[in-house]
């Protein structure tokens, strides 16, 4: 049965909450903001718009985007807002959000999913805000939030027992089956199952605004094709040209599955052979455009030893650079970490290349090998700072390059696995997963702090930052 079903029919709704406003006159006037809640004494603080982006009952991804207007007479800080959209969870995966379209920047937008208070209520996704979001004025709106709900293991949803989700709604159309709080209490709408006032929520800390000056993301995302990814400057390769195999990158290579420890996602890069060109995928992900100059940028990625199938013996490459978007610049910059399990060029492995180039078109650049095993998850981080580019694992420095070969420009993010060669026949592949990245432009940040800024970004349900500014 669906939820929408076990909702307490209007009358009751009503009665109960006559009987709160005789109890709160009662008490001097206590909880007096709860009398904004059914609507029935005056018009709402807030009222919610929702449209259904997608209306099929079975789908990958739900698509709720929503509306908040400011229908009181008072300007509403949107920081101390917060929305909620009911679902019913099929089966035992993990859920996720992403947001794909907001005039107020996707920055500025929290999202957390949990389940509702209360027995066969479902889970809610929670939409707050950051203080850099803003305000509305009275009667202005928030125009449309564009969201994204799916399962981490990719399998079909149902949204017919989803509480909030209405398949009318094919235009921007109030919805009292989604919440809006204001400081706590609910001003708009009332939650499945709800048993009155007791049930509203405690009030929640607001959302400090992201600092300037950076990029984070922890990879929340459907898969490559997701719309939110260009939005957020990003892109699966799926062109011509080297490293490695010529003609063979694929975004097919490009997933988002569960992260590490299975909290949140991550992105996954695959890369397979049968040992032919033909039968051959490398996998890269990139920035659309230069991003980062100097700075601190961190990374969390998971390098494999092994192969996930098939026979071990490759030759492959999992890299984490940046580089500049034309190789014939004359202010050519890259930054590499090259990860070689099996090592590679007539060398054994496994090895660790840290390299930092000056001109790719006469190979002028500095390298430092190191022979150490890395599978498994390990913290990059590459400071570029007064002069000198600093490499380290897991906050042990590797190698520090000088002023001869610092960034002279800015530089796209890459995440890359591939093949320099194809030593024998036979289908395999290999893995490459990054849990988040974080940069810091212009100063050096310790791993302990980037680790503090990562944990407390994803804490606030803050899943992608980015304060830099434009060029």
């Amino acid at each position: 049965m669906s939820h929408r079903l076990r909702a307490r029919p209007r009358r009751a709704r009503k009665a109960a909450t006559a009987a709160l406003l005789v109890s709160v006159l009662a008490t001097g006037g206590a909880l007096l903001h709860f009398a904004w809640r059914s609507g029935d004494a005056g018009p709402p603080a807030l009222t919610v718009r929702h449209r259904a982006g997608v209306t099929a009952a079975e789908t990958t991804v739900a698509k709720p985007w929503l509306e908040v207007i400011n229908t009181s007479r008072e300007t509403v800080e949107l920081k101390d807002v917060t929305l909620r959209y009911y679902y019913t969870p099929d089966g035992d995966s993990a859920y996720r959000s992403n947001c794909v379209q907001t005039s107020l920047g996707c920055s500025n937008i929290t999202w957390t999913t949990g389940p509702a208070a209360g027995p066969d209520t479902g889970h809610y996704l929670q939409i707050g805000f950051t203080a850099a979001a803003g305000s509305l004025a009275p009667g202005k709106s928030s125009e449309g939030i564009g969201l994204q709900l799916y399962r981490v293991d990719r399998k079909k949803l149902n949204q017919v027992d989803d509480y909030s989700f209405t398949a009318e709604n094919t235009t921007y159309t109030p919805s009292k089956l989604v919440t809006a709080h204001l400081r706590g209490a609910v001003v708009w709408g009332e939650g499945p199952d709800s048993g009155g006032p007791a049930s509203v929520p405690p009030p929640e800390p607001a959302v400090a605004a992201p600092p300037a000056g950076i990029l984070f993301d922890d990879f929340d995302y459907t898969g490559p094709g997701d719309p939110a990814l260009s939005a957020n400057g990003w892109e699966a390769r799926n062109d011509e040209g080297g490293p490695g195999i010529k003609g063979t990158w694929s975004r097919s290579g490009i997933s988002f599955p569960a992260g590490e420890k299975d909290e949140g996602q991550a992105l996954r890069l695959r890369a397979g052979t049968d040992g032919t060109p033909q039968g051959t995928r490398q996998a890269e992900f990139r920035r659309t455009e230069p991003t980062v100059f100097t700075g601190t940028l961190a990374a969390r990625v998971y390098f494999s030893d092994k192969p996930r199938s098939g026979s071990d013996g490759d030759h492959v490459t999992q890299s984490f650079f940046t580089i500049s978007p034309d190789h014939t610049s004359s202010k050519y910059s890259e930054l590499d970490y090259e990860y070689l399990p099996n090592g590679g060029w007539g060398r054994l492995g496994p090895l660790l290349d840290t390299t930092s180039w000056h001109d790719s078109e006469n190979n002028d650049r500095v390298t430092s090998s190191h022979a150490v095993k890395l599978g498994g998850w390990h913290t990059l981080m590459i400071t570029a700072v007064d002069g000198s580019t600093t490499y380290s694992v897991d906050d042990r420095v590797l190698f520090t390059s000088g002023s001869g070969h610092f960034p002279r420009e800015r530089m796209s993010v890459n995440f890359s696995a591939w093949f320099i060669d194809l030593p024998f026949k036979g289908p395999r592949s290999w893995d490459m997963r990054v849990d988040w990245l974080y940069y810091q432009a212009d100063r050096a940040v310790s791993a302990k702090d980037v680790q503090k800024a990562v944990a407390g970004l994803t804490a606030d349900g803050t899943h992608y930052v980015n304060t830099l500014p434009r060029s």
